[in-house]
């Protein structure tokens, strides 16, 4: 036949006219395709097959048969429409051989659902004036349910499905996108089908649809169809909101139960007044049926268990809402068996040194906190696992006569505050099980919570094992990663560490949150709360705003760019499979034997952590909601020591990860090179920040005259300690120079009349970002308070303080808490020239490119004529004065850069919150 059709085509045929030869090509083209029609329609048929039974249900439902009966039987009839989801369970768990109590409830929904059925036809045909007519109807609205029951067959197909055809599930949701296309499309055109063809069948025009319609007609069709709308759209954003806030059954099933309850006397007031059944008997006889067989249908939702933070995926097996049945619709729509919630292991990890008494209070009461909120023993919320690990460094002392080795003074502290911490939470009485244990690295403690947690201190001794914050966190998680657990994949995938410092204070809800994070996005290792330093005196108002100011801005643009780029130690979780990732782990127990080892490894362990992690491909957040509180150094020495350590360690970090930046935006998803330049910017600041500073002193000696106070290079030539106590009496002395100048940038902008010279835009643009940022996070709005601190303190933060912490790197002693250090440390210290020599290459080369900002400035500030940028005055009302602005390139750059900066971090911050 083929052939014959070819010949035919040919110039040899003469059966067709030459005239219709294109017709036999077009013949010819069907031949070829008709295999590939086929196929498609084949698989479209599986894909929609369902839908168009359900469309169409629906449409005669709800176009053809319920505009045909009253009020009151139209509410109770949408609550037969799940026959067909009765049936999906009863075969689901005789699928699943669990024919238990559940399947009772399925079966008497069915049974009721035809009885009321069957009460419905008894009633209209017997009412009915005319049998054939109502007859008809009733078969309709009858038979439209059925197929609307068919809505929710999904729920069920994974529990019919046998084994080996469970991959028929997989890929329907991995192609979810192409299956809501093709069903969204098939239910249109089948909805307009049924009403193209409904129209003229019941006596109607489409001609009538251009017809003028009457004022009032328009605003009655216009008003309860917007009204339905909204409300449908409205009710469906609730009930997601009440399901992921894991408050089910009181604000989901009940009111979604009661609700047609709640309106049924209104309704069967109306309907009294308009009709009167013969047998009214019936009528309410099948309104329970239809009730209480839909109750019993969707009785299984009573007994799910939410996970926290689930998807609407994970909620409801359709993604959109029913708009005729809206009630119905949900609690169908909720699926049949939720996922297990999978079990958690979180080890809560806490360091110390030389902790007060009042500090280790803080730690011991948050876990003690913890203990009561996950009871040990409690069903309800067994799924989460919690040990409390504390590791002890330099916990012994050596006695005098014997020369052996016994708990030192804080261990003794550290007893004494569990026992303090217990009676209020337990009450009086003997503390629970105790154990005391020698160990090779020195000894350890089991101590048995009031809830039945684990509480474990370990006593380290520094004459056994490396001691050091870095080296604790290195123990604790090989201890409990690699010993603890299997070394199957899944097991540390499950399994979160909450890192801590010996002074923490935080709260369960702050540790679920960050929980919650880990759990909803499985390519973040590390996430990360609100730290809140507390504490009294000048140096600590000043840490509340610059804490403040770098969570509002800095934390959040890193994290809505990009990644964070450093998860403090004091206060963050950890994936325990992210720690145990390739050249993590491995990489972090790296001993220093290099300068700039000792300060990128040592001296700021947790930043060059998220190093490793950031360079592998996970991913570092920040919640802001997830708060903790933690001591800041009361004193001006001891804050320039920290500052000591974790300025170069910074410096260090970030420009370890922007050396490598081609391969980190390859390796991690969440890195591009936008983002890599915005850190370039950052790091490119924070150096040359020194200098900035300086012109800015500089340019009010004008007015405090030539000689107002020492160079700040001085403190190069000083000894450690004096160079501190130098920087203490030159940051006073430069916070009155910036109080000069802070007035006298006001009083510039007043005299001059006009906000718009470069100087006036960046420092406007300062106090609105900084006043707004305060203003959107109110908890902490009462800080902008010490943000004239901040501001006087610049000189000393941004040049003394750097000064500082670059020609003091040599010195890898943590800075805090030294007062109490005792001798007999495993780890020797680095020597003392290649710590020098690198110091001193580092100390050059900072120096260098300040001084070079320095010369490049003065010199184009000589050279104002030539090459200055003439920017055209304007007043405040924007008017031209016909005076230019003269602004340096590289000033002008500057900034424009700070601006932009300012006000990327401020679009971010809006974002985030």
């Amino acid at each position: 036949s083929f052939l014959l059709l070819i010949t035919v085509a040919g110039p040899t045929g003469h059966s067709v006219p030459p005239e219709n030869k294109a017709l036999v090509l077009l013949a010819i083209w069907g031949t070829l395709v008709a295999p590939s029609l086929l196929l498609m329609i084949k698989n479209i048929w599986k894909v929609v097959s369902m839908e168009f039974l359900v469309s169409g249900g629906a449409a005669v439902l709800a176009l053809a048969a319920m505009p045909h009966l009253d009020i009151v039987t139209n509410m109770t009839i949408l609550n037969s429409v799940a026959v067909f989801s009765s049936l999906f369970q009863v075969a689901s768990r005789s699928h699943a051989r669990l024919c238990n109590s559940w399947i009772v409830a399925p079966v008497f929904s069915v049974l009721l659902i035809l009885a009321g059925h069957t009460l419905f036809l008894a009633l209209y045909l017997m009412d009915a004036e005319g049998r054939r007519e109502a007859a008809l109807r009733c078969g309709l609205a009858v038979g439209a349910t059925v197929l609307v029951s068919l809505t929710w067959w999904q729920n069920y197909l994974p529990h019919l499905l046998l084994p080996r055809h469970a991959w028929l599930t997989e890929e329907m949701q991995r192609c979810a996108v192409v299956v809501h296309l093709l069903t969204s499309f098939t239910r249109l055109a089948v909805t307009a089908c049924v009403l193209a063809a409904y129209v003229p069948l019941s006596g109607g025009a489409w001609s009538s649809v251009w017809a003028p319609v009457a004022p009032a007609v328009g605003r009655l069709l216009a008003t309860l169809a917007g009204l339905q709308l909204l409300s449908s759209v409205v009710g469906h954003w609730l009930s997601l909101a009440a399901c992921k806030m894991n408050a089910l059954r009181r604000c989901f099933l009940l009111p979604l139960y009661l609700a047609s309850l709640a309106l049924l006397p209104l309704f069967l007031a109306q309907s009294s007044e308009t009709r009167a059944p013969a047998n009214p008997a019936l009528c309410p006889g099948a309104a329970v049926c239809w009730w209480v067989g839909f109750l019993l249908a969707t009785a299984h939702t009573w007994a799910l268990r939410l996970q926290r933070i689930q998807t609407t995926k994970q909620l409801f097996v359709r993604r959109m809402y029913e708009g005729a049945w809206l009630e119905q619709g949900l609690l169908l729509n909720a699926r049949f068996n939720m996922v297990p919630e999978e079990k958690l292991t979180l080890y809560m990890c806490a360091t110390m040194w030389h902790e007060t008494f009042s500090e280790m209070e803080k730690i011991i009461i948050s876990i003690f906190r913890w203990d009561q909120f996950r009871p040990h023993d409690d069903r309800e919320v067994n799924n989460l696992t919690t040990e409390a690990h504390i590791f002890f460094d330099d916990a012994f002392r050596t006695v005098p006569v014997s020369g052996e080795r016994h708990a030192n003074q804080y261990v003794e502290d550290m007893v004494q505050v569990i026992q303090k911490v217990y009676s209020p939470f337990m009450g009086p009485g003997p503390i629970g099980d105790q154990i005391l244990l020698r160990t090779p690295y020195g000894g350890r403690l089991n101590v048995t919570l009031p809830c039945g947690n684990l509480l474990v201190v370990h006593l380290k001794d520094k004459s056994l094992i490396r001691h050091k914050k870095r080296w604790s966190q290195i123990m604790y998680m090989y201890y409990l990663l690699g010993w603890r657990l299997d070394t199957r994949f899944y097991r540390r995938k499950n399994t979160y560490i909450l890192a801590l410092d010996g002074d923490t204070d935080f709260h369960p809800p702050a540790v679920m949150l960050l929980i919650d994070r880990l759990k909803q996005y499985p390519d973040v290792g590390a996430a990360c709360g609100r730290i809140h330093p507390t504490g009294t005196g000048p140096i600590v108002w000043y840490q509340k705003f610059e804490y403040a100011l770098t969570h509002w801005l800095y934390k959040t643009a890193e994290h809505v760019l990009g990644c964070v780029l450093c998860s403090p130690g004091c206060f963050s979780l950890f994936r325990g499979a992210a720690l145990m990732d390739v050249n993590i782990m491995k990489r972090y127990t790296t001993p220093p034997t290099e300068a700039l080892h000792h300060i990128q490894y040592d001296q700021g362990e947790d930043r060059w952590l998220c190093t490793l992690m950031l360079q592998q491909g996970w991913r570092v957040e920040y919640n802001a909601a997830s708060d903790a509180y933690t001591n800041a150094p009361e004193g001006f020495k001891e804050f320039y020591n920290q500052r000591r350590r974790w300025t170069p360690s910074t410096l260090a970090n970030s420009i370890d990860l922007l050396g490598g930046s081609i391969r980190l935006a390859r390796k991690n998803r969440s890195i591009s090179r936008p983002y890599l330049l915005y850190e370039m910017f950052i790091v490119g600041s924070s150096i040359l920040i020194p200098a900035t500073v300086c012109l800015m002193v500089t340019a009010s000696r004008p007015l405090t005259g030539r000689r107002a106070c020492p160079s700040p290079g001085m403190l190069s030539l000083l000894l450690a300690d004096t160079q501190v106590t130098l920087a203490a009496v030159l940051s006073v002395l430069y916070a009155l120079i910036m109080m000069v100048t802070m007035l006298t940038v006001i009083s510039f902008l007043v005299t001059d009349d006009t906000i718009f010279s470069p100087l006036a835009i960046s420092f406007v643009t300062f106090v609105m970002v900084y006043v707004v940022a305060a203003l959107l996070h109110p908890q902490e709005a009462h800080l902008i308070v010490y943000g004239l601190l901040y501001i006087l303190a610049i000189p000393s933060a941004y040049l003394l303080l750097s000064i500082y912490s670059i020609v003091n790197m040599n010195n890898v002693s943590w800075g805090t808490r030294e007062g109490a250090a005792t001798a007999g440390a495993a780890v020797p210290p680095p020597p003392r020239n290649k710590m020098e020599s690198g110091s001193l290459s580092a100390t050059f080369i900072y120096f260098f490119a300040n001084l070079l900002w320095l010369v490049a400035t003065f010199t184009l500030q000589l050279l104002k004529g030539a090459l200055s940028i003439r920017i055209p005055k304007y007043d405040n009302s924007l008017t031209f004065t016909g005076d230019y602005i003269l602004v340096e390139p590289v000033t002008f750059m500057f900034l424009f850069t700070f601006v932009l900066l300012v006000v990327l971090q401020f679009l971010t911050m809006l974002f985030h919150r």
